[in-house]
């Protein structure tokens, strides 16, 4: 059964960190770019930041371009953001996402991640950032 579990989210204080995990059963994560993504109350889910399927390439929305960095453990079957000096604005629930295949370009991460080049989605973790 194909499943996408994320786990890591919080409350934190701005400033504060905080280590997301976004774990695979079902397929392994060799062929597949992923994506994470979030999602404000009343906003539209966007794209912070995405990685190949060798961990060779990633990108990352500008707004979180510094603070936060993805991985990935192929061998474990898992991608990972940690996510530092977190913002109010950074409130949200995180996705992880693998990029819609067949093909070669299922592996790539070329820029942003966009909603639409991604097919299997986990439930996500809500991430507050509040004093």
């Amino acid at each position: 059964q194909l499943q996408l579990v994320e786990s890591g989210g919080g409350l934190v204080q701005p400033g504060g960190s905080l280590r997301l995990s976004c774990a695979a059963s079902g397929f392994t994560l060799d062929y597949y770019a992923i994506g994470w993504f979030r999602q404000a109350p009343g906003k539209e889910r966007e794209g912070v930041s995405c990685i190949s399927s060798s961990g060779g390439r990633t990108n990352y929305a500008d707004s979180v371009k510094g603070r936060f960095t993805i991985s990935r453990d192929n061998a474990k079957n898992t991608v990972y953001l940690q996510m530092n000096g977190l913002k109010p604005e950074d409130t949200a629930i995180y996705y992880c996402a693998r990029r819609r295949g067949p093909g070669i370009v299922q592996a790539m991460c070329l820029m942003t991640p966009r909603v639409y080049e991604y097919d299997y989605w986990g439930q996500g973790t809500q991430v507050t950032v509040s004093s």
